[in-house]
C-alpha cells in the first residue's frame, strides 16, 4: 500500500508519501486546484511498486490511503473521485498523535503531513474513512445545514434586538412578545424609539397586523396603542437616537432572514423529495420534511457506513458513555458528537411525543423512574435512531406496533 499525509491550507497542500514500512518516498508542496491534484496523481504514479503493474486501475486506487484534516471541499472530492480511500482525521486527534512523535512542541506543515501519513499507515483501523454518500444526500446536507444556520443566525439577531429594547424601550417587548413576527419587525423598523412609537396611528398598526394575517386585529391594535401611549422612562436624545438606529437595523436584518429561511426551506423540500429514502424518513413519528432532511443529511445514505444500530446511535450522540474504574462506575451523556445531528434528533424525540403513542408511553415510563426531561428525551431519541436504522436496513416505512412492542415490553 501507499500512504499519503495531506496537510492542507487555503492555497497549498503539503503531502508526504510513505510505503508499508514507513519509508518516506516523497515530500511535496502542491498548489490548490487542478494543477495540484494532477501533481499528486503524478507523484503517486511515479512511486507505484513494481508488483502493481498487472493490477487493474481500481485495485491500485484502493491501495492508496490518504489522511487529511477535513472532509469537505473540491480537493477532497477529487481524492474520493480518484478512488483513493480517504480518512478525515479530527485535528484534535492529530495533535495527540503529534505528541507521540515529538514532545518538544515543534510544529510544521511538513511535520503534520508526516503525522497524517503515519496515522493512516499504522492506525487507520481506528478511524472512519469518508462515507460513500450519494450526491443527492450531499446536496440535502448542504441545504439543510444552511437552513439551520439561518435559523440560528436569526435567533442571535433576535436576542440582540431584545437586549437593545430592554435597555431603552421595554414597552416594545410588552407590545411584541415575538420579536421576529412580521408585524413587530415592520412597526419597529418604522418606529424604533418611544417617541415615534407613541405617534403611530391605528391605521398603520392595523395594516401591519392584517399583512401578518393576525386575528382580532382591532383588539390587538388597541392594546399596542395603549402600551405605546402610556408614560415610560426615557434615555437622553443622543443615546435614544443611537439605540433607534440599532433597533431599525436589527429589524431589517431579521426580516431579511425570515425571507431567506422560508426560501431555503423550499429548497430543502425540493431536494429531500427526490431522495429514495424520503418516504422512510417522513414515516417516522415527529419528522416533518425539514427535520427529516436534517437527519438524513447528517446520517448520509451510505448503506455500509454504520455496521449496526449502535454505530448510528454513537454518531448521533444519543447513546451514553460509561466510565468505570475499580468499583466506581458512572454513565454520562455523550457530548463528543455531531452537534447538528444531536440537535435534530433531540427535537425529533420531542416532536414524536405528539405523533406516536409508543414514544409517549416510553417517555412516561422513563419519567416515572425519576429520569429528568432532557435525559428522557435523549433516551427516547436513542430508541428512535435504532428504529430508524432498522427501517433503513429493511427498506420499510415506520410501523407503530412493530417499532414499540418490543421496547415497551422490555421496559415494563
Amino acid at each position: 500500500m501507499l500512504f499519503i499525509g495531506d496537510d492542507w491550507a487555503e492555497d497549498h497542500h503539503d503531502v508526504e508519501l510513505v510505503d508499508d514500512e514507513g519509508r518516506v518516498l516523497a515530500r511535496r508542496r502542491l498548489p490548490e486546484g487542478i494543477g495540484g491534484i494532477a501533481g499528486l496523481h503524478a507523484l503517486i504514479a511515479d512511486h507505484l511498486p513494481e508488483d502493481w503493474v498487472d493490477l487493474e486501475p481500481e485495485q491500485v486506487q484502493s491501495l492508496v490511503k490518504v489522511g487529511i484534516e477535513t472532509d469537505r471541499g473540491p480537493w477532497v472530492a477529487a481524492l474520493v473521485a480518484a478512488g483513493y480511500e480517504v480518512f478525515a482525521i479530527n485535528p484534535l486527534s492529530v495533535a495527540r498523535y503529534r505528541e507521540r512523535h515529538s514532545t518538544s512542541g515543534a510544529k510544521s506543515d511538513a511535520g503534520d503531513a508526516h503525522v497524517l501519513a503515519e496515522i493512516v499507515r499504522v492506525d487507520r483501523a481506528h478511524h472512519r474513512p469518508l462515507a460513500g454518500d450519494s450526491q443527492e444526500a450531499e446536496a440535502i446536507k448542504l441545504v439543510a445545514r444552511t437552513h439551520q444556520s439561518l435559523i440560528w443566525e436569526r435567533s442571535r439577531h433576535v436576542l440582540r434586538l431584545r437586549a437593545a429594547l430592554r435597555d431603552f424601550f421595554p414597552a416594545a417587548l410588552e407590545a411584541f412578545p415575538d420579536l421576529d413576527a412580521p408585524e413587530a419587525l415592520e412597526l419597529l423598523a418604522a418606529a424604533p424609539d418611544p417617541g415615534r412609537a407613541g405617534r403611530l396611528n391605528r391605521r398603520r398598526i392595523t395594516a401591519a397586523l392584517k399583512r401578518a394575517h393576525r386575528r382580532d386585529v382591532e383588539a390587538r391594535a388597541t392594546e399596542i396603542l395603549r402600551i405605546f401611549g402610556a408614560g415610560q422612562l426615557r434615555r437622553s436624545d443622543p443615546v435614544e437616537a443611537a439605540y433607534a438606529a440599532i433597533v431599525a437595523s436589527q429589524a431589517t436584518i431579521i426580516a431579511t432572514l425570515n425571507t431567506q429561511v422560508e426560501q431555503m426551506a423550499a429548497v430543502v423540500d425540493a431536494h429531500f423529495g427526490q431522495h429514495p429514502d424520503a418516504e422512510i424518513y417522513t414515516s417516522q413519528p415527529g419528522l416533518g420534511v425539514v427535520l427529516a432532511a436534517r437527519v438524513l443529511g447528517e446520517f448520509g445514505d451510505d448503506p455500509h457506513r454504520y455496521t449496526d444500530a449502535k454505530a448510528r446511535k454513537n454518531y448521533a450522540g444519543t447513546s451514553p458513555i460509561t466510565r468505570a474504574s475499580g468499583k466506581k462506575k458512572i454513565v454520562l451523556a455523550r457530548y463528543a458528537r455531531n452537534r447538528r445531528l444531536g440537535d435534530a434528533v433531540q427535537q425529533w424525540a420531542f416532536c414524536s411525543l405528539r405523533g406516536s403513542p409508543g414514544a409517549r408511553a416510553y417517555y412516561k415510563q422513563l419519567r416515572a423512574k425519576n429520569v429528568g426531561h432532557q435525559a428522557a428525551l435523549r433516551q427516547l431519541a436513542n430508541r428512535l435512531v435504532g428504529i430508524l436504522h432498522g427501517c433503513l436496513k429493511t427498506h420499510t416505512p415506520y410501523d407503530e406496533h412493530t417499532a414499540w412492542n418490543h421496547h415497551l415490553s422490555n421496559a415494563a
